[in-house]
């Protein structure tokens, strides 16, 4: 078993401290936008995403310790002010954090693929979750969602247009392989030099989109 790292950061987010649903204006010390980021990885999306847009306030999310530690040492060599870290179950902690219509992206990138057929119910983003996330997300507020393996990704691309109160912004096309000014994490660099393809999904909760 996994020893647990004691993460001592003023990056990082103690659940038991934390309100439900949070207040954020509170933790971040200003009323800026809120965006989610689930799966942060070793926090090197969330770095370069937060330092291009300063007037955005950054939950980053992680169930494994290690990823969390890491992302809130490179935000802490970084200076960069905008990222919280917390480590939690991502459905468990946005019913119980996040207020509904408040967020104005969320960003999912490379999550576990489940890639044998008979466990990819457990894939995180399907239909339901794509309506789930909308009630969190506030009008205009973005969907965003990247995978290396082709099934996840041409899975997600056919369910999208089906789930009421997006708009897709990359119409006419499902999904691309390229997405303009996105970074790519080290996993999605990963897998492009293996000569896979990234699978990038874009959908925006449209202004009558209920909550």
């Amino acid at each position: 078993m996994q020893r647990m790292i004691e993460i001592d950061s003023p990056f990082f987010l103690n659940l038991d401290e934390l309100s439900t649903p949070a207040d954020w204006a509170a933790v971040f010390g200003n009323d800026n936008p809120l965006a989610l980021e689930i799966g942060c990885g070793v926090g090197d999306f969330i770095a370069k995403t937060a330092v291009d847009n300063p007037g955005i306030n950054y939950i980053a999310i992680d169930f494994y310790n290690k990823g969390c530690d890491k992302t809130c040492r490179r935000l802490e060599r970084l200076g960069i002010p905008n990222v919280r870290v917390v480590r939690d179950e991502a459905r468990n902690f946005i019913v119980e954090r996040i207020p509904k219509g408040s967020l104005c992206a969320v960003h999912i990138n490379c999550p576990d693929p489940w890639p044998k057929k008979r466990h990819r119910k457990r894939r995180l983003v399907n239909r339901e979750f794509a309506g789930f996330m909308r009630e969190y997300l506030a009008p205009g507020g973005d969907f965003y969602f990247a995978t290396d393996f082709d099934d996840y990704g041409i899975d997600v691309a056919e369910f999208m247009p089906g789930v009421e109160g997006y708009g897709n912004m990359l119409a006419p096309d499902g999904y691309r392989h390229e997405l303009e000014g996105y970074h790519l994490s080290k996993y999605m660099m990963k897998f492009m030099a293996e000569g896979k393809r990234i699978y990038f999904v874009h959908y925006r909760k449209s202004a009558g989109g209920a909550e």
